[in-house]
């Protein structure tokens, strides 16, 4: 794990993270800066760079992860649906593979007024936290 990398400080609990799911292999957490608010951020607990450099063991445990938070996302939320997408190098902003899982209904505007990636605040830590508690208890009742 280098030093610097935000998010295996996250995992490892150095930093603090509205957590919606942690285990052995994955930690899926708040975004900071969500494109909508319950937009989760899933990632295997080990440094792994990028998909590419993903081993074939975490596969399983990272998208599996991926899967269930779509599901306790749209639960938590009421969203029709989700949008998951992950970076490679490119617009990658931390150095750790990561993969957006965003709510979404439709007309949200998501693709066209703010195309991509532009961010939102939650108003208080306590809206962050609400939230967070929401995903986990719907991930909680996807086993």
């Amino acid at each position: 794990m280098p030093a610097s990398c935000v998010f295996c400080q996250i995992a490892n609990g150095e930093l603090s993270a509205q957590i919606v799911h942690r285990d052995d292999d994955v930690i899926a957490f708040l975004d900071r800066a969500p494109l909508v608010l319950g937009h989760v951020l899933v990632m295997p607990t080990a440094h792994v760079e990028t998909l590419d450099d993903l081993p074939d063991a975490l596969l399983v445990p990272v998208f599996g992860a991926v899967r269930r938070t779509s599901i306790a996302v749209q639960k938590a939320l009421g969203a029709a649906g989700s949008f998951v997408a992950t970076n490679t190098r490119i617009s990658q902003s931390v150095p750790h593979l990561h993969i957006h899982v965003v709510p979404r209904n439709k007309g949200d505007g998501l693709f066209s007024t703010r195309l991509i990636w532009q961010r939102r605040k939650y108003e208080t830590d306590s809206d962050m936290a609400e939230t967070a508690s929401k995903i986990r208890a719907a991930y909680e009742a996807t086993r």
